[in-house]
């Protein structure tokens, strides 16, 4: 609206000068000045700005942190297995086999130094490799004429509240994930110091921890 107006004026000074001073040099340079004006560009206006409006986020955006940034503690630096047991989180959900590993260690050897309840994991452990035994801690703990604690393939009642229990589970985890060496080495075989079963004749005897004594 503003070019339109404006040309329009510019158009009637030129008509005005050229009325009032047909053939004097003011008439001419009225004339020009109008001229000027018609071929000047009207200026452009910006155009408005209009603000956008700024989003909220409802939900709580989580940046993932770095491995350098975590608390967490490193396992396998604990100066004793004892610092060990206590770093592991026995709050993590166990799978069948895990409980049947932590539940050996609890019924076989809860009673005696976590050196003895780690070699007794271990050769449960050991005896999944070894093509003479079953592939899966249930399987080895279940085996006939194995562990003595067993009821047929059932394991008794376990009071998992005890402080006994959280260390089975600890010294389990350690074993499982070969956190610390075990004292059992290679052991497939043990038994309680008490005893003196004919197949011990058989073996090669590598370890006495506590009350068990461990042959491969």
């Amino acid at each position: 609206m503003r070019r339109k107006t404006t040309t329009i004026a510019a158009i009637a000074a030129v008509a005005f000068a050229t009325t009032l001073f047909p053939s004097g040099r003011n008439a001419a340079v009225l004339a020009q000045a109008a001229s000027d004006q018609l071929s000047t560009p009207a200026p452009v206006e910006a155009p408005e700005l209009v603000p956008q409006p700024i989003e909220f986020v409802s939900q709580e955006v989580v940046q993932p942190l770095g491995l350098e940034t975590r608390d967490a503690p490193v396992l396998t630096e604990a100066g004793s297995l004892s610092e060990l047991v206590g770093m592991v989180d026995t709050a993590e959900p166990m799978d069948a086999d895990m409980r049947c590993l932590a539940g050996a260690v609890y019924f076989e050897a809860r009673g005696e130094a976590l050196a003895g309840q780690l070699a007794v994991a271990q050769v449960i452990i050991n005896r999944t490799e070894d093509g003479r035994f079953p592939r899966s801690y249930c399987g080895v703990v279940a085996q006939p004429g194995q562990f003595s604690f067993m009821r047929g393939r059932n394991m008794p009642h376990i009071s998992e509240g005890s402080a006994a229990w959280t260390r089975a589970v600890a010294v389990a985890q350690i074993a499982h994930k070969g956190l610390w060496e075990a004292q059992a080495g290679n052991a497939v075989f043990f038994h309680a110091r008490y005893v003196r079963p004919g197949w011990s004749q058989t073996k090669t005897r590598l370890a006495q921890i506590d009350t068990h004594i461990f042959y491969r």
